[in-house]
């Protein structure tokens, strides 16, 4: 079993994974000084499920970095972890996006956001892996 792939061969990918990461970071930190500003100023707009949900971001804010450090050092787990960690937030902002009456509607708009994100995470770690198996394919071919 291969434990690294060769980052040199999709440096662009992987600079358009770190950027997307880089905006749902912003995207986590800012939902969480949006709702600590909504607490006061219009505290229905900020209620528990909202927090829940932002305090769950970031923390996967903090994380998916942590995790692209590693794919960008061409470690399998790495990518394999934040390809893992973006299906799952993927899924969980559609999810909670389409849940009526739980989240104000501001909050709706930032997942379905973050969805999208993930979704194209999502692509550019299943576009470096397939890169990585064509290219531990071809000596064989040969």
């Amino acid at each position: 079993m291969v434990n690294t792939f060769d980052s040199s061969e999709s440096v662009s990918d992987l600079r358009a994974a770190r950027f997307t990461i880089s905006a749902y970071v912003v995207v986590a930190l800012g939902t969480l000084v949006l709702l600590a500003i909504l607490a006061k100023v219009d505290p229905r707009q900020a209620g528990e499920s909202a927090w829940v949900h932002a305090v769950i971001v970031a923390f996967f804010a903090a994380l998916l970095p942590l995790r692209m450090r590693a794919a960008t050092a061409g470690r399998v787990a790495g990518l394999r972890a934040v390809g893992l960690i973006a299906a799952a937030l993927f899924l969980v902002n559609v999810v909670e996006a389409l849940l009526p009456g739980t989240f104000p509607g501001w909050m709706r708009l930032e997942m379905v956001g973050i969805a999208v994100m993930m979704a194209v995470l999502i692509l550019l770690v299943v576009r470096i892996r397939l890169r990585s198996h064509a290219r531990d394919a071809e000596p064989a071919a040969r």
